[in-house]
């Protein structure tokens, strides 16, 4: 009883809108913080890599549902209203990729009737620089 409680007020909660949603992330953490840690890794020999540089880069967010592997034949037989079986159960956590590297996982929420998604869980600045070597 008390979970369909919660489950009632964070629905509640998103309905106020995406401004609710963005002032509670402001609030959870800043942006600057992450910015520091990155900055603060580099090597301490005087030869510190300028951030600011590579700020503005565009790169490619994604949201994993599951896997599968499907054969060929199987994979043209697909028409609309087919099921295809992921590898991860209901309510397990979506995979959250940059340029196809786990970053973080997290839940989907549905705000003003469009997706988004709701970190729960993020890799710290220096893992997910380790990751992309």
């Amino acid at each position: 009883m008390v979970d369909e409680n919660n489950k009632d007020n964070e629905n509640a909660k998103a309905d106020d809108g995406w401004g609710d949603a963005l002032a509670e992330q402001a609030d959870a953490e800043s942006i600057a913080a992450p910015m520091n840690e990155l900055q603060d890794s580099s090597s301490g020999d005087g030869s510190s890599e300028n951030i600011d540089v590579i700020l503005d880069i565009p790169v490619t967010l994604s949201l994993e549902v599951g896997t599968t592997v499907i054969a060929i034949r199987n994979l043209l037989q697909l028409n609309q209203g087919s099921v295809i079986e992921l590898d991860r159960l209901a309510g397990e956590p979506l995979d959250v990729k940059v340029n196809n590297t786990l970053i973080a996982h997290g839940e989907v929420v549905v705000v003003n009737e469009k997706y988004g998604i709701r970190l729960t869980d993020v890799m710290s600045p220096s893992e997910r620089i380790k990751k992309l070597k």
